[in-house]
């Protein structure tokens, strides 16, 4: 009868970790369900073409709000001098409670993202591997922020 019992015993500390994997897999899938119409709204986002060479001076906040999530919001603030941009500032995504930029992959900060949007004056440039929706929606936001800033012609 002892054996019986501690058969028994062995099977329910066995039963405790299945039920929680169970349970965080259940958790995770139900996250996954639920980011994915925001995830298919950014996958189909486009970044249009902004002229860099057409840009009045100023402080100009753009943003991305997504219609089917609100986890991949962004908020940028850029500085254009003498007509060229100076500065770019995350005032809402991927940046810590200081302000500070979060690496999002490959040691990459949407910072990196935005000095090279910076150094080849476009928005056409390479998204961060690892942060393709997070580096799109930073994207957008700028390209918000830089239409402000061109001159109407």
């Amino acid at each position: 009868m002892k054996a019986s019992e501690q058969t028994k015993k062995k099977r329910r500390w066995w039963l405790i970790p299945t039920l929680l994997l169970l349970v965080l897999c259940a958790v995770g899938a139900t996250a996954v369900l639920r980011d994915a119409p925001s995830r298919r709204e950014i996958s189909a986002l486009s970044i249009g073409a902004v002229d860099f060479s057409n840009l009045k001076d100023g402080t100009y906040t753009g943003s991305f709000l997504g219609t089917e999530g609100s986890l991949r919001d962004a908020t940028v603030e850029v500085e254009i001098v003498n007509g060229s941009v100076s500065d770019i500032r995350i005032l809402k995504g991927a940046v810590d409670e200081a302000g500070t930029p979060q690496e999002l992959g490959s040691g990459k900060t949407a910072a990196d993202l935005f000095d090279s949007v910076i150094a080849q004056k476009t928005l056409q440039v390479d998204v961060i591997s690892g942060a393709t929706l997070t580096s799109k929606t930073h994207l957008k936001a700028l390209e918000s922020a830089l239409l402000q800033a061109q001159h109407e012609e």
